[in-house]
C-alpha cells in the first residue's frame, strides 16, 4: 500500500496521520455533543481533548520509541516521524488520563463523569486510526493464505493490502478495528441505560479493548517486548482485572447511586 495520501508542493500528507485526525475531529464532535446535555461548556471539552490528545500523542510515542530504544538510540531524529507509524495506544491513555484528572481537578469536574463522556469516542477515534497501519503495512500477524483470508470474511482490497513482498499476512489492524467498532457500540448503549453507574462506561471500555487487544496481539509480528512478553498482553490483563474489581466496587453501591444520566452531577460539588 502507499502510505502517502496526496502530495501538495512537495509536502506528502500521509493516511496514518490523516486518519488519526479524521478519527480525532470524529471523536470530538461526538464529546461535545454528549457533554452538551450535562451543560458542561463546549470551550471546557475543546481545551480538555486539546490537552490531552496532544499529551497523548506524546506519551504514546515516548511508550513507543522506549520500548525499541535500542533502535532509537542510534537514530535520535527518527523520534519524531510519527508519520511514519509507531505509537503505542496505551502509552497514550496512560499520559491522556493524567492530563483529563490534571484538568478535571483545575475545572471542578468529577473525573470519571469526563472519562464517561470520552470513552466512546477514544475507542472509536482507535479503530479508525489502525487503517493508518493499514496504508504503512504495518501492525499485521503473521503469514497466511488468500484462501484463509477469504474464509476469515477479510474484504477483498484488504487481502490485496495485505500481500506484502509476495506474501499475505493476517490483518490483526482489520481485526481490531472491528472490535473497537463493536465496543463503540455497545458503550454507547450502556452509557444511555437508566441505571448506569458513573464510571461504568470508562471500566467497560477498558475491559473491552484490553480483552479484545490481548488475543489480537497474539497474532502480530510487531509486538512491543519485555523480557520475552508481549508488552501490550500484559498491559491488557492488568487493565481488564483492575477495572473489572473497581466495576464490581462500583456496582456494590445503592441502585440509585452516582447515576451518569443524573445531570446534576457533572461537577464535584
Amino acid at each position: 500500500m502507499n502510505p502517502v495520501m496526496l502530495e501538495i508542493f512537495g509536502l506528502e500528507i500521509k493516511w496514518y496521520s490523516f486518519l488519526i485526525l479524521v478519527g480525532i475531529i470524529i471523536g470530538i464532535i461526538l464529546l461535545e455533543k454528549e457533554a452538551k446535555k450535562f451543560k458542561i461548556p463546549k470551550d471546557d471539552i475543546f481545551n480538555m481533548c486539546f490537552y490531552a490528545i496532544i499529551v497523548g500523542i506524546i506519551g504514546a510515542r515516548i511508550y513507543y520509541v522506549l520500548f525499541n530504544i535500542s533502535y532509537y538510540r542510534y537514530n535520535i531524529l527518527e523520534i519524531f516521524a510519527i508519520w511514519n507509524g509507531g505509537l503505542a495506544i496505551h502509552g497514550g491513555i496512560i499520559a491522556g488520563v493524567i492530563t483529563i484528572y490534571l484538568y478535571a481537578k483545575k475545572k471542578g469536574y468529577n473525573l470519571l463523569r469526563l472519562l464517561d463522556l470520552a470513552a466512546p469516542s477514544l475507542i472509536l477515534a482507535q479503530g479508525l486510526g489502525r487503517w493508518g497501519n493499514f496504508f504503512n503495512s504495518e501492525a499485521h500477524g503473521f503469514a497466511t493464505t488468500y484462501t484463509k483470508l477469504q474464509e476469515l470474511l477479510v474484504p477483498e482490497f484488504i487481502i490485496k493490502g495485505m500481500n506484502i513482498g509476495g506474501v499475505y499476512y493476517l490483518p490483526t489492524f482489520y481485526f481490531e478495528f472491528i472490535w473497537c467498532l463493536i465496543g463503540f457500540i455497545i458503550l454507547i448503549i450502556i452509557r444511555r441505560l437508566k441505571y448506569t453507574k458513573i464510571g461504568t462506561t470508562t471500566c467497560l471500555y477498558l475491559m473491552w479493548y484490553s480483552f479484545g487487544r490481548f488475543f489480537i496481539e497474539a497474532w502480530r509480528t510487531d509486538s512491543l517486548m519485555l523480557g520475552g512478553f508481549k508488552v501490550a498482553q500484559i498491559i491488557s490483563v492488568v487493565l481488564f482485572m483492575s477495572t473489572l474489581i473497581y466495576i464490581i466496587y462500583l456496582h456494590k453501591k445503592g441502585k440509585y447511586a452516582d447515576l451518569y444520566n443524573d445531570i446534576n452531577k457533572g461537577r464535584i460539588n
